[in-house]
């Protein structure tokens, strides 16, 4: 009989009315685990925190991060879920499989319904999360998300609609499973790059800040950025990845000053590129800037701070095994 540890952060799945139409995260994992009817999974749990993830801060991402790592390393441990809030998932999700480097399963879900609503997907979502950490065909495919019926990849899977029971899509790719019943079904195999080191304090604040391209967009922002505290930027360029003549006169003084600039799409999918001159996406690159695949704007992020944290600069070679 496998083992599961279920951690809870709080999020929608752990939240109940305070007033009338406004939720808040109140609830602590062992509420979250009374509304389960018995299953061949035996289980213990904590609470980590108990908020909204919208709230998250990098130091709440790193005590997550040694929960789980924590978790992960007991002997009599098959697998993990922790629950979490969907605003951040992607988010969170990543951050653990980038430094994910056990065979056993780390599996995010949540709800998008609070706790006291009559229709609410939070126990069936945690009893699907719960199937899948404990299927032996879940070992070394790292860190994943299971929701509304699905099985989804850390990597490029975000959060695409704000209200719909079933939110998540993995962008540039699909699913890697699914539930049916009692049945975990894995279609495919997340690709595993090296495991990065687990986040410590200094990552508490590495501030790595995202700048949108929009018609008329200047560098007014990004140079907000860096007197705020900065030491990286995602630029989220239109199309393929381009900006304008503001932006990549700044962004070859913030190079030369030592800042990570990243180059990123606020286009869901697909790759950036740098196919476009006169202030495109090409120039942005010949200014410095490093581009991040098909990696979505929250994730560049993550990847970007953890690196920083570390003491590397996400260069072109340093992020390539992590963005594709």
């Amino acid at each position: 009989m496998a083992h599961v540890t279920v951690l809870a952060t709080g999020g929608t799945i752990a939240s109940s009315q305070d007033s009338p139409g406004v939720s808040v995260a109140n609830r602590n994992v062992q509420d979250l685990l009374s509304g389960l009817t018995p299953t061949s999974v035996t289980i213990d749990s904590r609470d980590v925190l108990k908020t909204g993830s919208y709230l998250l801060t990098h130091a709440n991402l790193r005590l997550i991060c040694e929960a789980v790592a924590d978790a992960l390393a007991r002997e009599d441990v098959d697998g993990v879920v922790l629950a979490h809030g969907t605003d951040t998932m992607e988010e969170t999700a990543y951050l653990l499989d980038l430094i994910h480097d056990s065979a056993k399963p780390v599996v995010l879900t949540g709800a998008q319904k609070p706790a006291d609503m009559p229709d609410s997907d939070g126990t069936a979502n945690l009893r699907d999360a719960l199937k899948v950490a404990a299927h032996p065909g879940a070992r070394n495919k790292g860190v994943m998300i299971a929701f509304a019926g699905m099985i989804f990849p850390a990597r490029g899977t975000l959060k695409v609609h704000t209200v719909s029971p079933a939110p998540f899509r993995t962008m540039n790719g699909g699913p890697v499973g699914h539930i049916d019943g009692d049945r975990v079904v894995f279609t495919a195999d997340p690709v595993r790059p090296p495991a990065l080191r687990i986040p410590d304090q200094s990552f508490d604040g590495t501030r790595v800040d995202i700048i949108s391209v929009h018609a008329g967009a200047d560098a007014a922002l990004a140079k907000a950025a860096v007197e705020a505290g900065a030491c990286g930027v995602i630029i989220a360029g239109t199309g393929v990845g381009n900006g304008n003549h503001a932006l990549v006169e700044w962004v070859g003084g913030a190079v030369r000053a030592g800042l990570a600039v990243g180059l990123a799409s606020r286009v869901l999918e697909g790759p950036v590129q740098p196919n476009y001159g006169n202030g495109g996406g090409a120039d942005l690159v010949r200014a410095g800037a490093v581009l991040f695949g098909s990696l979505p704007l929250s994730q560049a992020r993550i990847l970007s701070a953890l690196l920083l944290s570390q003491n590397t600069h996400p260069t072109a070679r340093s992020i390539e095994p992590y963005i594709h």
